[in-house]
This record gives structure tokens, C-alpha cells and sequence, in this order.
């Protein structure tokens, strides 16, 4: 299991930080940029950048600081393939909530790039975890969950700012994963990344591209009470 260990060290801002609209621009630029990558090259990802990212990861918001996210770097190829064709089935299965048209168009998505990907990193939540008492997640203990999804965000545009790809697999059977992965009873999954280098450097989602689904214009999702 992944530990975020090099944390820096605390210290006392003595000025205060400079986000200038250079800066901005270039945030913009990142978040737009963020893909959800399913087609990889076969260049090796440096472990020092992973780590770089997995600790920057690490500097997510919690609830109460609890830290719940656990990660799994999956490198041993009989796990790797239990994962391919737990994706595989689910897929398969998946499949069979379409008809006509809708799924064909499924049927011809690439949604995972499980056997492109350099390196394979699951996401759980230890929900039991005892780290900040409880504080922010007693009455609504999926927060926790919601904790560990902001930490893969981070890595996500952590790795895409080093040109990185990140693909999320959400196509699987969680039991089964965990199963595989022999991790603790009381881990949730949350998410399972490939990561790689892209064969391509886009600003479309590839579902937008394939006629899936459009991005909703932002007055649709925004209420005023």
C-alpha cells in the first residue's frame, strides 16, 4: 500500500502567496485540460513522479482531517488481470442495459485502458478509521467517501500537469476488487486509475467525441432559492 510519507513540514507564511492572473490562466488551462484517458502510450511513468503526486494526493480536505483514503499501487500481473477481466464481465454486463442504437454506440466506447497503462492505482475509504474522532462524519458517514474522490482529483491534475494521463475505471464489480486486492474487510472502493501518457494531448472528453453525452451548459445545473 502507498503511504504519503514526505509530507513537508509545517510552516509559518511569512508572505502572503502571490496567485497572479498569469497563475490563473494557467489553472484554468490544467482544469480544462483534464481528461479522462483511455488510450496510452508504452512510455514508463517515473516512480519519483507518482510519489510527488500521491503526496500532493495526500494533501486533500478531509472530514476532520480523518485522511481515510488508502491506495493500492497494483503491479503483481495475476491482480492486474483478475482486474481486466473483472472489467471485462461488468462490462459485458453493462452492455445489457441498452438496446438499439444506444447499444451499439456502447459496444464501440473504449472505456478502460487497463492493458495500456503503466501503472494501476486503486482508490478505498477506510471507513472505520478512527483518525479525527469522528469530527464532520457521524451523522453522514459517507463523507469519507467523498474525502477520498477530492484526493483523486488532486492527483489528477497533479499527474496532467506532468503530462500525465488518468483514467478512472468505474466499470467493476467492488467486492470482487477488493477481493483481489486482499485489502481490509472494512475498505470501501472508491475508485480504480490507469495511468500513463496519453496518445494524445485533447480538451474533449472522449465521450463528447463519440456522441455520447454533450456537456450541459451551466444555467441547467445551477438553482436559486
Amino acid at each position: 500500500m502507498a503511504a504519503c510519507d514526505h509530507e513537508p513540514k509545517a510552516k509559518r507564511l511569512t508572505n502572503k502567496p502571490t496567485f497572479d492572473q498569469a497563475f490563473r490562466d494557467k489553472l484554468e488551462e490544467l482544469v480544462l485540460m483534464r481528461r479522462d484517458v483511455r488510450h496510452f502510450t508504452s512510455r514508463k511513468v517515473p516512480d519519483e513522479i507518482v510519489e510527488r503526486c500521491l503526496n500532493l494526493a495526500c494533501r486533500a480536505p478531509s472530514v476532520g482531517h480523518s485522511q481515510p483514503w488508502r491506495i493500492v499501487k497494483v503491479q503483481d500481473p495475476v491482480r492486474r488481470d483478475a482486474i481486466i477481466e473483472n472489467f471485462e464481465q461488468a462490462n459485458a454486463q453493462a452492455l445489457q442495459n441498452y438496446e438499439g442504437t444506444t447499444a451499439e454506440a456502447y459496444s464501440r466506447l473504449k472505456l478502460a485502458g487497463l492493458r495500456d497503462a503503466d501503472v494501476h492505482i486503486a482508490f478505498f475509504a477506510d471507513m472505520n478509521a478512527d483518525t479525527g474522532k469522528g469530527l464532520g462524519s457521524n451523522s453522514m458517514t459517507e463523507t469519507k467517501l467523498y474525502s477520498v474522490v477530492s484526493a483523486i482529483q488532486i492527483l489528477w491534475l497533479a499527474l496532467r500537469a506532468h503530462g500525465i494521463g488518468l483514467g478512472w475505471v468505474s466499470i467493476l464489480d467492488p467486492d470482487r476488487i477488493a477481493r483481489d486486492l486482499d485489502v481490509a474487510p472494512d475498505w470501501v472502493f472508491v475508485g480504480y486509475l490507469c495511468i500513463g501518457y496519453p496518445v494524445e494531448e485533447t480538451d474533449t472528453p472522449e465521450l463528447v467525441k463519440a456522441g455520447w453525452q454533450d456537456r450541459l451548459p451551466l444555467t441547467d445545473l445551477i438553482l436559486e432559492r
